[in-house]
């Protein structure tokens, strides 16, 4: 990867846990840890690898992230309103009682591919399945990253 790239990356993670940090902030409440050691992966496939689309989170040819992780969604969801998928200032929301972003990330928030259960066990099952699918239907081309 040439340098501008990293370095656009790099700052990018730092953007997501910027405005993770504000969203908990704001909130009262959420994982700050487990926010910020996923910024930098969740930069890397958001804004390099994934072929998503924020104005067609449901396209059925788009990669997937099954984040079993739940606990980081102040990060996945700075990271879903930094790549268009929803407005920034909808995250002060965050963990309100009617709001759609809860304190895990959940399926009906557009660009999240599931809601975690088990962490970790319920997530590889999914990958698994995710990809024996897109295996099955040979014109696939798209992936699931875990």
């Amino acid at each position: 990867m040439e340098c501008s790239k990293k370095r656009e990356l790099d700052l990018m993670a730092a953007k997501i846990r910027k405005t993770a940090l504000q969203t908990i902030q704001a909130a009262g409440s959420g994982h700050i840890g487990g926010s910020f050691s996923i910024a930098d992966i969740l930069s890397v496939l958001y804004f390099e690898k994934m072929n998503v689309d924020p104005m067609r989170p449901d396209d059925p040819d788009r990669d997937r992230l099954v984040l079993s992780k739940g606990h980081c969604s102040p990060a996945m969801y700075a990271t879903l309103a930094l790549k268009g998928f929803f407005l920034k200032e909808h995250l002060s929301t965050f963990r309100k009682l009617d709001s759609d972003l809860s304190g895990h990330v959940e399926i009906h928030v557009p660009g999240v591919d599931m809601s975690p259960g088990s962490l970790g066990l319920q997530g590889l099952s999914v990958c698994i399945g995710n990809g024996y699918v897109c295996k099955s239907q040979k014109e696939k081309d798209n992936r699931t990253f875990l």
